[in-house]
């Protein structure tokens, strides 16, 4: 009996010679932050098939480097004045990106121009640099010209 438990001991030995000891795994890479992107609706009395053409165009945008897009349901006016800040500035704009968790806001802007004139601006803003990533505008004749030509100017203001 003796000679079998020695002979174990020796099998046991063997197995475990030249195996070092396990480093303990290193802790998962924590996972990469994910950019959202919150995309808010146009909206504008004077110009209301443009508006609804513009805000069918962000809606459809795609921006690179985009984890997750949320279509927001009201307009950047409304989150503004729900959180109290409707000047239209960067400190503002990054305001409403953090309070709607997001790290980009594509917004349109519409105004009335001389004679009559559309005049849109699309805004891609970074809300982690708090400043506009990309900016596009035109003035159109008239809101059928407009409605017409939202789809190329969200483009360009997506576009790296």
């Amino acid at each position: 009996m003796v000679r079998g438990a020695s002979l174990g001991w020796v099998v046991l030995a063997a197995c475990s010679y030249g195996k070092t000891p396990k480093e303990p795994a290193a802790p998962p890479a924590p996972p990469s932050p994910k950019t959202r992107l919150a995309v808010l609706p146009a909206e504008s009395d004077a110009f209301p098939k443009a508006a609804a053409a513009l805000s069918q165009a962000l809606a459809s945008a795609h921006v690179a480097h985009v984890d997750a897009t949320q279509v927001e349901k009201v307009s950047l006016e409304v989150v503004q004045i729900s959180i109290e800040c409707v000047d239209p500035t960067a400190a503002c704009y990054a305001a409403v990106g953090k309070s709607l968790r997001a790290n980009k806001l594509l917004f349109a802007q519409l105004a009335t121009a001389a004679k009559k004139q559309v005049k849109i601006t699309v805004t891609l803003f970074d809300v982690d640099a708090r400043a506009p990533a990309k900016t596009a505008e035109k003035l159109f004749k008239t809101e059928a010209l407009a409605s017409a030509g939202v789809a190329a100017l969200v483009s360009e203001a997506t576009q790296p």
